[in-house]
């Protein structure tokens, strides 16, 4: 079977994205085990993860995307730019606004001008099922606040779910192994049952943080779209920055996010094609 293939990447976050509408590879191939091969630069493509474009039943699209693990992932914000640009440059929708089913819910996309994609990420969540609350470990930070924290590996961290779990904790700078640390904190399963990922996130100003980040799944990333969200919330919501636009810098470049308490989060910034090409299975 020959697969038609993009290579796409959101600030250097990189994604195999395939035209699933047909069901053709669902229906032929592990998903699991075909996005670790595709994943790996060795035997496969190389990337951090694998998106398919489904059809949905209640929205324009599904997207379904996998971790370079293997793991299925609930959401992705830099791989539902690159989707929105793939539909978009594909002629698969005639809008430049798209309604995405995802396991996170619904996401509503923006084709803007200057290669930039808008992505309404809805409300952030304070406390999910991506959080064990059983062993009293998780903690209110203040009565004013919806945050809650709990410590790990000798750090605090705040908890916020953007459909997806992360933890973030807030450093004066990264002259520490953050990447140990992260992987521990990922799979401490006894605070987060389907692990998580985590952020290092240092505040430079009232509106702009530099964030690093671990995720679950792939390990350090260049970027993480609702990694940044989340950690803008936690930033907000623990009075650390002003409410409004935000500037993320990453190691893959800059993402703008918009956030008011109370409402949902806004993320702007690019999706790029790096190749295209047939998959030979």
């Amino acid at each position: 079977m020959d697969l038609e293939f993009w290579k796409m990447h959101g600030l250097g976050n990189s994604f195999v994205v395939i035209n699933d509408l047909e069901d053709t590879v669902e229906n032929n191939i592990q998903l699991s085990t075909f996005a670790k091969k595709i994943c790996h630069p060795g035997f496969g493509i190389g990337a951090d993860g694998l998106i398919l474009l489904k059809k949905s039943l209640v929205y324009d699209f599904k997207m379904v995307i996998y971790n370079e693990d293997g793991s299925e992932a609930e959401m992705c914000g830099n791989g539902i730019r690159c989707l929105s640009k793939f539909v978009h440059d594909n002629g698969l929708n005639d809008n430049d606004e798209f309604l995405f089913e995802t396991l996170a819910g619904k996401i509503t996309t923006r084709i803007k001008e200057n290669n930039l994609i808008e992505v309404d990420m809805g409300s952030p969540e304070f406390l999910d099922k991506g959080i064990n609350v059983e062993n009293n470990s998780y903690k209110k930070v203040d009565d004013s606040s919806p945050l809650a924290s709990v410590e790990c590996e000798n750090r605090s961290f705040n908890y916020v779910s953007m459909g997806n779990p992360h933890a973030i904790s807030f450093v004066e700078d990264f002259n520490f192994d953050w990447k140990a640390d992260g992987q521990k904190v990922e799979n401490s399963t006894h605070l987060f049952p389907a692990r998580t990922n985590v952020e290092f996130i240092k505040i430079e100003n009232s509106s702009e943080i530099t964030m690093k980040v671990w995720e679950r799944g792939c390990g350090e990333t260049l970027a993480c779209g609702t990694g940044a969200c989340a950690s803008v919330v936690a930033a907000v919501e623990g009075n650390y920055i002003n409410k409004g636009e935000v500037t993320v810098h990453l190691l893959g470049g800059d993402l703008k996010i918009k956030y008011f308490p109370g409402d949902a989060v806004l993320m702007t910034g690019p999706a790029d094609i790096i190749c295209k090409g047939i998959l030979f299975i």
